[in-house]
This record gives C-alpha cells, structure tokens and sequence, in this order.
C-alpha cells in the first residue's frame, strides 16, 4: 500500500442557524491576536504523479496532528490549507493549467474530499506561475507572527513558463511567506532542475522524496479501539441546518475515503477528530456550535434542528446537546490516551527498524513546518 507522505493539512463554512446566530465566528470574526499556521499545498498533477497525490490523500491526517502539536505563547494556532494542483491539462491552458482547488479553510473534510477527487493528467508544470497565484490570489494573514507557508511539489524542471521563478518567489518572500520545494526524484537531479533555488529565495528547504516508495505501517494493540471509539464519536454529532445532513454524510464519506488507504490512515483520521480545536464542524454540528460565543441553541429555528428535537422544549435542547458535548468529550479523551500509547509504541518499533532519512512527503513537510515554526517561537508539544 503506499502510504508515502504528504499532507495536508485543514471547518468552518457558516451559514446562519437562526434569527439571532450568524455562523461566520470562526474564519471572519476570529480575534485578531489569535495565531495562525497558513499552509498551501501546490501539487503537481501531471500524468507521472500519482503516487504523489496518493501519498497526500493516505497521509492528509498525520500532517494535521502534526500541527496539533503546535502552540504559540500556550495556545493553539488556527490551522488553514489551502490545496492548488498545477501541470494538468484538464485545466484552462490561458491559466497555466493551475487550478485553485481549495481556499484557505479550516474545513479538513472539505481538503480531505478535495483530495480524494484529484486525477492526473499529462501538461506542462509552470512552477514559478503556480506561485504567483497562490501567493496573489489567497487571502495571506498580514501578522508577521503568524506561519505562512507554501509547499510545492513536482518532478519537472523548476525553470518552466511566461513567470520566472525567481521573480514570483522574490515576492512572495515580500509578503513574509516561505516557500518549500519538493522534487519527486533524485537529490542531485532536483538540484539541476532549480528547485533548490526555489526555495533558497524565500529562505525555504529544499528536499526530494520518493513518490513511489512503498511504507510499510507499524501496526499497534491500540488500533482497534482507536477506530472503535471513532464509530462511538460520530453518533455525537447532531446535525442541523439547511446543509447538516449533506455535511454530516460528507464527513463519514471521508471515514471511508481514509479506510481506502488501510487502518494507518483510518486511524489517523480518527485521531484528527479527536482533537476540538482542529477539527470543528460549527457550521453544521450543534454540538460544536454550541462552543461559539454568540450561539443560542434556543435561537435555531424548528425546520433546522434534527427530527428527535423538533419537539422538544428550549431546556430539553439545551440538555441533549450538554449530553452529547460531554459524551463527545469523554471519547476524545478516550481516544488520547490510546494514541499516546500509540506513539510510544511505534517510536519503539522505529527505533528497532533504525529508519533514518526524509524520503516521503510527511516527513519532509514535518522538518520543513517544525523548523520554520520555531523560527517564529511556535513551540511543539511532544
């Protein structure tokens, strides 16, 4: 199975729930001294790379509680990614066959299913362009404390295209963003190709992975419950509003796209969904929205709220919802403790295989992040 590395990092797409709750709190109305981690995956879709985009769609979840584990002065930054792909000719030619596929957002499902409808397609790969838009067209925090970052990853030379390279990474530099490359191939042959300029230029890494390598799984006791917990958390969910039950549909769509990869992503996946500050469904769930300061359960309208609550009276919804926060919290912490076992489990186990090396997309987007973070006091809990 590959299982090679990428990631892709990851909700909130509010619409309003009633007469006096207006879901956009969470991208909108954040605090302004509030951190964030911005991160835009450029991927190269052209016809050799599929094992590139299975390596993002099978380790999409790693990434994400990788960059759970980040914290700035104790608190845990807003996590965004947005998701461009780029050499594909499936795409409009008169725009360099890149394709914005997804904003930045905090929706991981919304990633997830973005990913998972990804195919590739011969084209020409125009690096320097791909930036360029990524770098005009996303709405980049202006903080300098903030983490922006942009991985692109490729296998075609650097140097291609109306947009040189060193012009658009210049100025994305100018914006304070960091741009790491990544070449699917030889070291020696990436360096030839101008992809280690690419990333010299904004103060970036430069690295090169194996697409295709096959990665074997560490299997642990500790899967099974984990995913067990995972069918136990997804009944917490109450969904509500006009788009609830599409959302809560899309999210267990994204359960099976992850077990399509085998239990390590599964599990993965299920850890991601364990951790409330990185993945919050507000926009669709009352259980999360209830976290929002300015929701008023009491406010959602009849024909929004689920079939078991429609009769119910204001304290009885204010209860189930309690009832189902705390269930939720339980799991979640259940679910903790295992995969703290987890990784000590496998640290143990590598340690055994002693693997070295970056040759996959999660590790090199893992020491490319960490780095750049700490650079900025982001500190990670281990």
């Amino acid at each position: 199975m590959k299982t090679q590395i990428l990631t892709v990092i990851l909700t909130v797409l509010f619409f309003g729930a009633g007469n006096n709750y207006v879901g956009e709190q969470s991208e909108k109305n954040r605090p302004n001294t509030e951190r964030k981690i911005q991160i835009a995956l450029l991927l190269d879709t052209s016809g050799s790379m599929d094992g590139l985009i299975d390596q993002a769609k099978s380790q999409l979840w790693l990434i994400v509680n990788e960059l759970a584990l980040a914290k700035y002065d104790n608190e845990q930054p807003t996590l965004e990614i947005a998701l461009y792909e780029y050499g594909n000719d499936g795409n409009s030619e008169s725009k360099g066959y890149i394709r914005k596929v997804c904003d930045l957002t905090t929706d991981l499902d919304k990633i997830s299913e973005e990913l998972f409808a990804l195919s590739t397609n011969g084209g020409e790969e125009y690096c320097g362009q791909t930036i360029q838009v990524a770098t005009n067209e996303l709405q980049w925090s202006e903080s300098n404390k903030d983490l922006k970052i942009i991985f692109i990853a490729g296998n075609e030379e650097f140097n291609q295209g109306k947009v040189l390279y060193t012009e658009s990474c210049t100025n994305t530099a100018k914006s304070g963003i960091v741009v790491n490359t990544i070449f699917c191939g030889d070291y020696e042959e990436g360096l030839s190709l101008h992809w280690k300029d690419g990333a010299r230029l904004t103060n970036g890494e430069y690295m090169n992975i194996d697409q295709n390598k096959e990665f074997s799984y560490i299997e642990t006791p500790y899967d099974e419950n984990i995913l067990k917990l995972n069918d136990e958390l997804n009944k917490t969910y109450i969904a509500f509003g006009s788009k609830g039950k599409d959302m809560q549909k899309r999210q267990l769509e994204q359960d099976e796209n992850a077990e399509s990869f085998g239990a390590f992503s599964s599990v993965t996946r299920s850890v991601s969904k364990s951790k409330k500050k990185t993945y919050s469904n507000s926009n669709w769930d009352l259980v999360d929205a209830s976290e929002e300061e300015d929701f008023d359960i009491t406010k959602v309208k009849k024909e929004e709220l689920p079939e078991e609550m429609k009769t119910m009276n204001d304290q009885e919804k204010i209860d189930f919802v309690e009832l189902k926060s705390e269930e939720r919290a339980a799991i979640q912490d259940s679910i903790k403790i295992l995969d703290d076992k987890r990784k000590i489990f496998i640290a143990e186990e590598k340690k055994k295989q002693a693997e070295e090396g970056v040759d996959n997309l999660n590790d090199a987007m893992i020491k490319a992040i960490r780095k750049q973070a700490e650079l900025k006091e982001y500190k990670f809990e281990e």
